[in-house]
C-alpha cells in the first residue's frame, strides 16, 4: 500500500476550462500533463516526486480513459527508456524520478534520447533537493542537462508556474527536437495554491496509432557516424531553435527591470524564498513587488544571452542566486559579461553558502551583504546593552540541540535482524558489511554500527564483490526488495553466480518499497488490480542459480534469525549465499491496521491489543536490551528502588507490540525482566470474571508476602 492515497484528490483532474484547482503543487504537475496531451506516462518513485507516481496509480481511471498509457518502471534508466516511443512518433511522453541518484541510472537512456532526438515532446520530471534532510548525495541535474543538452526548467514555486511550465516543456521539446528537464524541489511538489484549469486533451496521436502504423528513421538511431551528426545539429539547429521559443515565449521573467542600477538573477525555483528575505530586509512588499530589478531563470540551461545582457546593461552590479556547487550559472554569466566587455560587477559564491539549499536565513544573510555593500540599505548597528545587563546573543540551534540521528520505525521489522547480526558478531568475530539504499541503511548507525560502505541503490552485493577470498571469514551485504527489483537481481545476485562469489547477501523483503513510501513490488503479497504482484524473490533467485537459500517469514525471531545467519556464514557450502528476511514493514502495517482497531472499538466489538512493558523490580539497570534493539519506545526512568542508583528501562506508550524487546531477551540470555499485557477493549463478561479472579488471586498472594515480611522485618 502507498503512504498516501489520492483517491479523493485526483478527482479535481477532471475540472475543465475556466474551473479552478486548489492543491497540491504534484497534483497540479499530473492536472498539467492531462491538459498536455501526454500519450504515456513512466517513472520509479523516490522523494521528493514520490506522491506523483501515487497520484497517477491513482488516477488511472482517467488516464485510461483518455487512452494515456502509465507505468511503474522497474527503475529509472527503465523509465527513461521509455521516452524512445517520442523518437520516431509525435507522441507527448512523460517520465519522472529522483534526482540526481535517478539520473545517475538513467544516465545512458537519456544521453542517447538528446542525441538522437525526439519527434513528440519528451518531458523529464526530476525531484532536487539540497537541503540537509535530502536522501541523496549534493550533485545537480544541472550538470547532465549541460553534458548532454538537455534544457533544463526550474519553475517559480507556484502552481501556474509549474503548470505553464509542464505546458511550455512539451512545446519546447517539439521546436527543438529535444527532451527537456523539469525540476522540482520538495517544496514546489507539496506548495498548496490554485489555477485556472483547462479541459484535459485527448493526445491526437496515440501509442496504438503508433503500433499501427510503425515508423523509422535510421538517422535518428544513435550509431556512428549518425551519432557525430547528432552532435552537430545539437549547435547548428537544436539549440538556436531552442533559444527562439524560450525568448518569443519569455519562458523566463523580468519584474522591476528599471527600478534601480543593481540586480538580482535567480533560478526560478529559489524565486519564493528570495522574495521573502527581500520582503524582510523591506526591499519588497508581502505580494511580491520588489524593489530591486529581478531576472528570474524558470529555464536554468540554456542560459539566454541576450536576456542575460538586457538585464545587465546599466547596472553596477548583480547578485546571482545558484542553489548548488559547482556555480555552473554564474560561470556562464561572467563568461558572457568578460566577452561581452561589461562593467557589472557579479557577485555570488561570494556572499552566498559555496554548497547546500538556500534557506531563507542564508539567502537573507547573503542578499542583505549585497544591499549592504551597494548601500541600498544600512549595516545594523552594534546593539548596546541593556539598562538591566548586557545582551545575551542567541546560539546557533546546534549549539543547544543535540544531533538527533535518522533511524528505524518503532516496531521495524529490519531492526531485529541487525540484533541478529550483532549476537552473530559476539561469536564470529566482526564482518565486512556492504551496505544499500534503504530502510535498513539506518542499521550503520547506533545501536548496531553496521555498515561498512554504501554504492547506490540495490548494489549492496556487488559493493562486495572484490571482498572474496579464502580466509574462513564471508562478507555480508544487504539490500532491500525495492533495490533486489530495481537492479540488485542482476548486479548482486547474478554476478555472485557468474563469478562464483562465497559471500552472504541478506534480501529484507517487507512486502513493498517502504523507503519510498510504500508503492508495490513484484513481490509484494497484496493484491494490485493493475499490477502483477506476488513473484518470490526466493524464486528469482534460484531461478539465476542460486543453491544455498533460506527464507526465514518472521524476522521478529531473533534466535531464529541468529541461527540462520551463524549457518550462512560458517556452513561448508560453496558459492553465493542468500537469507530473505520477510516481515511487513511496521508503518504501512499501523496505517492500515489503526483505522480498522478504532473502527471496531468505537462500534462495541471486542479489541485485543498486545503490549509490553519491564518489571522495575527485576531490571537491574544493565540495558542491554536497548544496545540491542535501539527501539524509541525503549527508554530508561529513575530506579524505584532507593538503594539501587542506575536508572531502569521501560516502555514507552509508543509501544506496537511487536515483541522484539521480548526476543531480544531470550535470544541474548538477558534479564527476564520483560511481560507482555493483553489490553482488551470492550470486554466480555468471560474476560471481566477472569480480571476479577486474577485480581483476587493476586492480591491474596500480595497480601500473604506483606505479612512475611512483617513477620521478619528488623
Amino acid at each position: 500500500m502507498a503512504e498516501r492515497s489520492f483517491v479523493e484528490e485526483v478527482k479535481k483532474l477532471r475540472l475543465g476550462a475556466g474551473e479552478v484547482f486548489r492543491g497540491e503543487g504534484i497534483l497540479a504537475v499530473t492536472k498539467a500533463l492531462l491538459e498536455s496531451g501526454v500519450a504515456y506516462v513512466a517513472g520509479y518513485q523516490g522523494a521528493p516526486i514520490s506522491h506523483l507516481m501515487d497520484v497517477l496509480a491513482d488516477a488511472q481511471d482517467i488516464l485510461a480513459e483518455h487512452g494515456i498509457r502509465f507505468e511503474n518502471s522497474a527503475s529509472e534508466a527503465t523509465a527513461a527508456a521509455t521516452l524512445a516511443a517520442s523518437v520516431n512518433y509525435p507522441l507527448r511522453g512523460a517520465v519522472t524520478f529522483k534526482s540526481t541518484v535517478g539520473t545517475n541510472v538513467a544516465s545512458d537512456a537519456l544521453a542517447n534520447l538528446a542525441s538522437g532526438g525526439v519527434t513528440g515532446g519528451a518531458l523529464i520530471v526530476v525531484g532536487e533537493d539540497y537541503g540537509e534532510g535530502s536522501s541523496i548525495m549534493q550533485e545537480r541535474s544541472h550538470a547532465f542537462a549541460m553534458k548532454s543538452q538537455i534544457w533544463l526548467l526550474d519553475p517559480r514555486p507556484n502552481l501556474p508556474s509549474i503548470v505553464q511550465a509542464v505546458k511550455h516543456g512539451f512545446a519546447l521539446s517539439e521546436a527543438s527536437r529535444t527532451p527537456v528537464m523539469l525540476q522540482l524541489r520538495i517544496r514546489a511538489c507539496h506548495v498548496h495554491g490554485e489555477f485556472v484549469a483547462a479541459d484535459n486533451v485527448t493526445p491526437a496521436y496515440t501509442v496504438r496509432d503508433a503500433l499501427e502504423s510503425p515508423r523509422r528513421d535510421v538517422s535518428r538511431i544513435v550509431l556512428p557516424p549518425a551519432s557525430f551528426a547528432h552532435e552537430q545539429e545539437k549547435v547548428a539547429e537544436r539549440w538556436p531553435a531552442a533559444v527562439r521559443f524560450i525568448e518569443e515565449r519569455g519562458l523566463n521573467e523580468f519584474f522591476a527591470e528599471d527600478a534601480d542600477d543593481i540586480g538580482i538573477v535567480v533560478q526560478g525555483g529559489s524565486y519564493n524564498t528570495l522574495i521573502r528575505a527581500l520582503s524582510r530586509l523591506g526591499m519588497a512588499d508581502v505580494y511580491g513587488n520588489s524593489r530591486v530589478p529581478l531576472y528570474v531563470m524558470n529555464v536554468a540551461y540554456p542560459v539566454i544571452d541576450s536576456e542575460v545582457q538586457r538585464f545587465c546593461r546599466g547596472k553596477g552590479a548583480v547578485l546571482m542566486v545558484e542553489e548548488g556547487q559547482p556555480n555552473f550559472i554564474e560561470q556562464n554569466i561572467a563568461t558572457l559579461l568578460r566577452q561581452a566587455g561589461s562593467t557589472t560587477v557579479l557577485h555570488g559564491k561570494d556572499l552566498l553558502p559555496m554548497a547546500g539549499e538556500y534557506s531563507a536565513a542564508e539567502l537573507l544573510k547573503g542578499t542583505r551583504a549585497f544591499l549592504e555593500r551597494y548601500g541600498r540599505i544600512e549595516k545594523p548597528a552594534t546593539r548596546a546593552a541593556t539598562p538591566k545587563g548586557a545582551v545575551i546573543p542567541l546560539k546557533p540551534i546546534a549549539d543547544n540541540v543535540n544531533a538527533r540521528p535518522p533511524g528505524f520505525c518503532t516496531g521495524c521489522p529490519e531492526r531485529p535482524i541487525f540484533t541478529a547480526m550483532k549476537l552473530v558478531e559476539r561469536e564470529l568475530g566482526p564482518h565486512h558489511v556492504s551496505a544499500d539504499i534503504g530502510c535498513h541503511l539506518f542499521s550503520i548507525l547506533p545501536p548496531f554500527n553496521l555498515g561498512n560502505t554504501t554504492m547506490g541503490y540495490g548494489l549492496g552485493g556487488a559493493g562486495a564483490a572484490a571482498l572474496n577470498a579464502p580466509t574462513g571469514k564471508r562478507a555480508i551485504s544487504v539490500m532491500g526488495d525495492g533495490g533486489f527489483w530495481h537492479n540488485g537481481l542482476t548486479s548482486g545476485i547474478a554476478n555472485a553466480v557468474f563469478n562464483r562469489s562465497d559471500n552472504l547477501t541478506i534480501v529484507v523483503d517487507n512486502s513493498y518499497t517502504s523507503a519510498t513510501g510504500g508503492q508495490d513490488i513484484l513481490s509484494s503479497t497484496a493484491e494490485n488490480p493493475t499490477r502483477s504482484t506476488g513473484h518470490a524473490i526466493e524464486s528469482a533467485v534460484r531461478g539465476v542459480g542460486v543453491k544455498w537459500v533460506r527464507t526465514m517469514r518472521r524476522t521478529y525471531d531473533v534466535a531464529g534469525m541468529r541461527d540462520a545467519l551463524k549457518e550462512a556464514l560458517t556452513t561448508r557450502e560453496k558459492g553465493p549465499k542468500v537469507l530473505i528476511a520477510q516481515s511487513e514493514c511496521m508503518l504501512n502495517k499501523q496505517r492500515r491496521e489503526k483505522p480498522l482497531v478504532r473502527k471496531a472499538v468505537a462500534a462495541g466489538e471486542r479489541v485485543v491489543r498486545e503490549r509490553f512493558g519491564v518489571d522495575a523490580d527485576t531490571c537491574t539497570g544493565d540495558h542491554s536490551c536497548i544496545r540491542l534493539s535501539g527501539c524509541p519506545s525503549l527508554s530508561i526512568k529513575p530506579n524505584p528502588d532507593p538503594l539501587r542508583t542506575d536508572p531502569v528501562a521501560t516502555v514507552l506508550d509508543s509501544c506496537v507490540g511487536c515483541g522484539l524487546c521480548g526476543e531480544v531477551s531470550h535470544a541474548a540470555v538477558l534479564c527476564p525482566s520483560f511481560y507482555k499485557a493483553q489490553i482488551v477493549s470492550n470486554p466480555t463478561r468471560w474476560d471481566r470474571l477472569r480480571q476479577r479472579v486474577r485480581q483476587a488471586v493476586i492480591g491474596r498472594l500480595q497480601r500473604r508476602d506483606a505479612r512475611v515480611r512483617e513477620r521478619y522485618a528488623f
